[in-house]
């Protein structure tokens, strides 16, 4: 009843006048038919951990952001013109705003799955009144800062030095604030890059099309990796047979990669060393095979 409630005020649906009324409350019960559970058919349960992690590399932001845009713009077409719903302020001492009610009940439910010792509501008022001060400084400060720093991101055209770095530590209280350092320059050969730069390579290449590209920067890669997987080792014979196969192949096929038909590029990591020996960080590298 409390979660039918606060559901109700939220998105401003009225409130019946016996939300009180407990024999009113179990008449309404009573009349709601809950069908009998009937397992689907077809419907494979997956319990290796392996097979439902999904590679960062096999999933593209752009495309997952602007399906959700899209799902987001035909629920708002859905609202009444000027809908807004309507926040509800926890407040855990009025006892007759069903907020201590809900979450009682909730974490009882819950403790009872894990077979935890259950409280009444008093007593979960009290555990309520003491995390709060912690849940709601925190992660409250911690969120707005970092959406602070965010605003300049997304109105571009700031320099590094009108950034922060904060340190808070609430207990002191402490609260530290200072500039960013800027990310390494690497020169090599008249070049120069940071490892938050992204290289981009047109074209389905192989293994060797891709050492070879390197190689003219000189830059000598003696390792590629996508995802978890390693795709090339030169300490590794083996890897000498995959020379002459596409890195988007080896991809799917070595790292397990989902490559999506909107999909156009793979991401891989290459170590690399000059010619003396020495290693160089270099960007990603993102191949366009498609």
């Amino acid at each position: 009843m409390a979660a039918s409630i606060l559901r109700a005020e939220t998105f401003g649906i009225q409130v019946p006048d016996w939300d009180k009324n407990p024999k009113k409350l179990a008449d309404c019960v009573d009349e709601v038919v809950v069908p009998d559970f009937l397992p689907k058919k077809g419907v494979q349960i997956v319990t290796d951990e392996k097979a439902t992690s999904l590679s960062t590399a096999s999933i593209d932001d752009a495309a997952v952001i602007n399906e959700l845009v899209v799902k987001l713009e035909l629920c708002a077409k859905r609202l009444p013109s000027g809908y807004r719903l309507n926040p509800v302020q926890f407040e855990k001492d009025d006892d007759t705003n069903f907020h201590m009610d809900l979450i009682t009940g909730l974490a009882n439910m819950r403790a009872r799955n894990y077979s935890i010792p259950e409280v009444d509501k008093l007593k979960a008022k009290f555990i309520a009144g003491r995390i709060i001060p912690a849940i709601a400084t925190s992660t409250a400060l911690a969120t707005g800062l970092v959406c602070l720093e965010l605003y300049k991101v997304l109105a571009t055209g700031h320099p590094v030095e009108d950034y922060r770095n904060t340190f808070a530590n609430l207990a002191l209280p402490l609260f530290s604030m200072a500039e960013p350092v800027p990310p390494k320059v690497i020169k090599h050969r008249g070049m120069s890059w940071t490892v938050w730069d992204r290289w981009t390579i047109k074209g389905d290449i192989t293994l060797r099309e891709l050492l070879g590209w390197l190689k003219d920067k000189g830059l000598n890669a003696y390792s590629i990796s996508c995802g978890t997987s390693l795709l090339y080792n030169s300490m590794f014979p083996r890897h000498r047979d995959r020379m002459d196969r596409k890195v988007a192949e080896l991809a799917q096929e070595v790292a397990k990669v989902e490559i999506p038909a909107y999909r156009r590029h793979v991401d891989v990591v290459v170590a690399c060393e000059d010619d003396e020996d020495n290693d160089i960080d270099i960007p990603l590298i993102s191949l366009y095979f498609r």
